[in-house]
């Protein structure tokens, strides 16, 4: 479910950047503040809007408001990887 809730993380960030980021430096930017992406849990996602993460945006050039900064961390927070994104349940139809 960790690797469910960084792709989460990834999709929400590019949204409230406006544009789409490197994956690879969210990837090794959790890696630096200590966390597995592959087992990203809640609390770790969390932590890390609220520290690394302004230090990842601004090495792709990009920068958040604090208002939009606060709507990730709110959408991370209450993400549930163990239920189907609109995209998966959608996909299932096809």
């Amino acid at each position: 479910m960790g690797r469910r809730r960084f792709d989460h993380l990834y999709v929400e960030t590019c949204v409230a950047a406006g544009r789409r980021l490197s994956r690879v430096a969210l990837w090794y930017a959790l890696h630096e503040a200590g966390c597995d992406p592959e087992a990203l849990t809640r609390e770790a996602a969390l932590a890390f809007c609220r520290g690394g993460l302004r230090r990842t945006l601004a090495r792709e050039g990009a920068a958040l408001s604090p208002r939009a900064l606060r709507r990730l961390e709110r959408e991370v927070g209450r993400y549930d990887p163990t239920r189907p994104t609109p995209y998966e349940i959608f996909a299932a139809f096809a």
